[in-house]
């Protein structure tokens, strides 16, 4: 299990690389995410999901724009066994389901293939493609699906080279408390 501590080292380490296919880095892409949840109200778990949904990229490195070589990283699945024990669900379901949210956002709007990034096109067919009508029902279904599909949208905002932030740490406070245990 990763400690705070352990996350933001993570981040000083690994964040200044590139966010896979986009003008930002790493850093500013979970920064940019959790900004626009904190500006749209959201509670501290959805926010700190904001904010390290994407942690699994820098847990493990497969090189810049693992998906140009039909790679799935599989980071949303890979960085719950490092959150689990430290994060409530709220936060963990937001980040597991986060990819899945692409594609159901895929399945029920129409609009919203064209508007994604190239990578996040190479990517969501790596991913499994656009979600079926039945396979979309029952995603939406799960507990915190729909807090996911929220941080998705965030997520694909959150590309914006200019878009300043606060900083690391003042995100982290909202992730200390959405901790299960007292920092």
């Amino acid at each position: 299990m990763l400690t705070l501590a352990d996350i933001e080292q993570l981040f000083a380490a690994h964040g200044g690389e590139q966010y896979s296919g986009e003008p930002v880095t790493q850093l500013q892409h979970a920064l940019q995410t959790a900004y626009l949840a904190e500006r749209n109200g959201a509670d501290d778990a959805l926010i700190t999901a904001a904010l390290l949904h994407d942690l699994g990229h820098l847990l493990h490195d497969l090189g810049e724009t693992p998906s140009l070589r039909g790679v799935d990283d599989v980071h949303q699945y890979r960085v719950l066994p490092f959150l689990r024990g430290l994060f409530t669900d709220d936060v963990l379901n937001a980040i597991k389901l986060h990819v899945d949210a692409k594609r159901f956002l895929c399945a029920t709007r129409p609009e919203y293939h064209a508007q994604l990034s190239d990578d996040s096109k190479r990517s969501l067919l790596l991913q499994g493609g656009t979600f079926s009508d039945a396979a979309a029902a029952i995603f939406i279904n799960q507990p915190g699906a729909e807090r996911a599909v929220q941080l998705r949208l965030w997520d694909d905002a959150a590309k914006d080279e200019n878009l300043d932030t606060p900083t690391l740490a003042h995100f982290m406070q909202y992730a200390s408390r959405s901790t299960l245990i007292t920092p």
